[in-house]
């Protein structure tokens, strides 16, 4: 059975930064599981037409790694591109078993590490397990009545048909989130007729992008150059936590007044106007960045279901509305978003006395820091709960974490120990006061009900503060929050 100090679950950014920052310290003895048959993680993953990031592209990267972008928002071939750059930089694919579904882990006591169980592939074992299959990696289909019927072709946004050819068919996508307000501009002019199912809108927002030209990309090869635009974007963005948290005046005079504009200069229709506001708080659920999705809705051979005509069943033909129309298509796409806060970790994680982290989660989703849970020694979730961030990039909530994860391995190895693990205590503190300050926010107080949350109705998606707070906590390591054995 193969043994290694430390195994990686998922190739992503999140398995890259764990990778790149474990050779930082000289420890070489780890390998990377992947489930799919190429590396990459999201952008890899998520070939939809109109697919791109909605954070600032110099700062939705890897500090280390500086790159010339094209432009400021970047598109998912060149988010990929990057991403591959990153692997074959660090010869991150030597070390990477992909087609490699980890079906389970079990903490070993005797042995004092983790068992890895691997479909079709003989176990593993680890002295230490850095999950990064990242939340947003299950997708959700509800289960809607009849979907098993239908006869024409169907998928979810996560496993986008590069084969099927959509132009000139009639089309539905049930969902109006983040993925389809990207998909919805880039396909409406080119199908027959589209419909969109939409439970809830959201606000949008402008997007601010920009081409840069080609002096601008040798400008951004300079690391202090890249660093110093990250600083700006960095901050300017820092600024949105006060109105999510601190301030409904700032967030009404920063963004619900533009947001509001934004579809009044675009829609003229009131009807669609109605369909298109929402009806909480701007910031509770997530903001739409986006110029083309209004455009798209006002489209001749585009159809906008709202709550009040939505989807009674499915059948065969197509979607029968709650008003009783058949609505025939030939292709359906579910755009339903992802088990991001219950759905964590996909596969079974079992730790101390065999106790499951899905019972120790049978209310919410918790852990120090969003990365370590007692019971569960020598395991680190990365974009673990309450580590979302909804105002600025995800990879620096990453790196934050990298702090944390590289000083605790980085402790035991000195010591001279087999493992380290949270206190009881010390995680229970820590979620008490995540959950009291995200009381404070508009993620709690918005009046939306969100993917944030879990079914227990707790915020646990998001960290309710600024970044720059919680990468602060990840550099203090607090020996005394931890048990050395």
């Amino acid at each position: 059975m193969a043994f290694y100090t430390v195994i990686i679950i998922g190739s992503g950014f999140g398995g890259q930064c764990a990778a790149i920052n474990l050779h930082k310290q000289q420890i070489d003895d780890f390998i990377i599981l992947e489930r799919r048959e190429f590396m990459g993680g999201t952008w890899a993953q998520n070939t939809y037409p109109g697919a791109a990031v909605d954070v600032q592209s110099p700062l939705y990267s890897i500090e280390s790694e500086p790159y010339d972008w094209s432009q400021m928002f970047a598109g998912q071939n060149e988010l990929q591109e990057y991403t591959n750059y990153v692997i074959d930089k660090h010869r991150l694919r030597e070390k990477t078993l992909t087609g490699c579904n980890v079906e389970k882990i079990a903490w070993n006591e005797e042995q004092q590490c983790w068992d890895v169980s691997v479909a079709g592939r003989e176990a593993m074992q680890a002295k230490f397990i850095i999950n990064a299959s990242g939340p947003l990696s299950t997708p959700v289909i509800p289960d809607f009545k009849g979907r098993e019927r239908f006869q024409g072709t169907s998928f979810h946004t996560n496993n986008w048909d590069q084969n099927y050819d959509y132009r000139g068919k009639r089309v539905a996508i049930i969902g109006s989130g983040a993925s389809a307000a990207q998909i919805i501009p880039a396909i409406a002019a080119d199908t027959q007729q589209l419909h969109i199912f939409q439970r809830t809108p959201h606000w949008v927002m402008p997007r601010p992008d920009y081409i840069f030209k080609p002096w601008q990309r040798r400008l951004l090869r300079n690391r202090r150059v890249y660093r110093l635009l990250r600083e700006l974007i960095y901050w300017g963005l820092e600024t949105r936590v006060i109105g999510f948290k601190y301030s409904e005046l700032m967030l009404e005079l920063m963004a619900a007044r533009k947001a509001r504009a934004h579809i009044r200069r675009q829609i003229r229709d009131p009807q669609l106007r109605a369909k298109v506001t929402p009806d909480f708080t701007i910031g509770c659920k997530r903001v739409i960045l986006s110029d083309t999705l209004y455009p798209a809705y006002c489209r001749d051979n585009v159809v906008l279901h709202d709550k009040s005509d939505g989807i009674a069943e499915i059948n065969e033909s197509g979607i029968v509305t709650t008003h009783g129309e058949q609505v025939d298509v030939d292709l359906i796409v579910y755009s339903t978003g992802y088990d991001a806060t219950d759905g964590v970790i996909s596969y079974p994680v079992v730790g101390r006395n065999g106790r499951t982290l899905a019972d120790v989660w049978a209310d919410f989703p918790r852990a120090y820091l969003g990365t370590s849970a007692p019971g569960f020694p020598n395991l680190f979730i990365v974009t673990g709960p309450n580590t979302g961030i909804g105002h600025t990039s995800a990879i620096f909530i990453i790196e934050a974490q990298m702090n944390y994860i590289m000083r605790a391995i980085a402790e035991v190895e000195q010591r001279g120990k087999r493992l380290i693990e949270v206190k009881d205590t010390a995680e229970d503190s820590y979620t008490r006061h995540i959950h009291q300050e995200m009381e404070k926010t508009v993620w709690h107080q918005g009046g939306c009900n969100s993917w944030y949350k879990s079914k227990s109705g707790k915020v646990i998606a998001m960290f309710p503060g600024f970044s720059f707070t919680f990468r602060r906590w990840t550099r203090n390591f607090r020996e005394k929050d931890h048990i050395f054995s």
